[in-house]
């Protein structure tokens, strides 16, 4: 009998990735579509091609749980920042503390690289999310919107 726990890891995303990428933020983000506009659910899921130009624009990661692909995340910077965008785990992966190992992942990466702030938008409907942040240490400093989705803006001064 086997009783070894399900190797979770955090890598680097390449392109050929973006097809399961998409398919992971829209999977992740169904349950909240009705919240969401049309063009601010379509930003949110973006297909396969908009990810791969993505990869010319910053860092993608990827969780991976036992070879497949179970998580994502990706940062673009902006001046002394990194704003991260399009974290979502798949719900069969949850409570796995993927999320913090993203922050992680991400906050080592900044200060390896000598970035001063971390940034991110969010929906006000994405509890579990806003508390993610909160507990990593993100402070609301206000809002926006995604073609007419609300959006919260939070940073972290690292």
């Amino acid at each position: 009998m086997n009783d070894a726990k399900p190797k979770l890891e955090i890598r680097l995303a390449v392109p050929n990735d973006a097809t399961a990428i998409s398919m992971i933020l829209a999977e992740a983000f169904a349950e909240y579509e009705p919240l969401y506009t049309k063009e601010g659910y379509a930003a949110t899921t973006p297909k396969s091609d908009v990810i791969k130009n993505r990869f010319g624009e910053g860092k993608i990661w990827v969780a991976v749980l036992n070879k497949e692909i179970v998580g994502t995340v990706s940062v673009v910077p902006e001046n002394e920042s990194l704003y991260i965008r399009s974290m979502a785990i798949l719900t069969q992966a949850r409570r796995r503390k993927i999320g913090e190992r993203f922050l992680k992942r991400i906050e080592d990466f900044a200060n390896k690289n000598d970035y001063k702030r971390l940034t991110l938008s969010t929906t006000p409907f994405l509890n579990r999310a806003i508390r993610l942040y909160e507990n990593f240490g993100f402070v609301r400093n206000g809002n926006d919107d995604l073609h007419g989705t609300p959006l919260i803006t939070m940073e972290k001064n690292l």
